[in-house]
């Protein structure tokens, strides 16, 4: 079944040409950030005009491509920024970044875990 709610979510760092599909994806994933691709974690990737976004994930039997193109308006960094060549981030911040929602003001409230 096709979802991101399961594994870990890593945003690439650096702006990324949207002309790479899956297996030019998966050698940023293994070449640039040492990370495994099969590992079924998902792994995201934004242009540099910051309007078109590519999540890349591995699912048994192959992998799935999510791509969302916006047609007004950009997507934002998270707040923890991207310092490297990626960031891991949770679900909600990647539910607020592919909705649009600020993240600059955005507070997380203390919670048990």
């Amino acid at each position: 079944m096709f979802s991101v709610t399961a594994g870990r979510y890593f945003l690439y760092g650096q702006p990324t040409d949207m002309r790479k599909s899956f297996d030019g994806l998966y050698g940023l994933v293994s070449h640039r950030l040492g990370q495994n691709p099969m590992s079924g974690d998902l792994f995201i990737f934004i242009n540099k005009k910051r309007n078109r976004i590519k999540m890349l994930r591995w699912e048994p039997g192959g992998f799935v491509l999510f791509y969302k193109r916006l047609e007004k308006g950009t997507f934002e960094f998270p707040r923890s920024g991207t310092g490297g060549l990626s960031t891991a981030i949770d679900y909600s911040e990647l539910v607020m970044l592919i909705t649009g929602i600020e993240m600059k003001n955005a507070k997380k409230r203390l919670r048990f875990s």
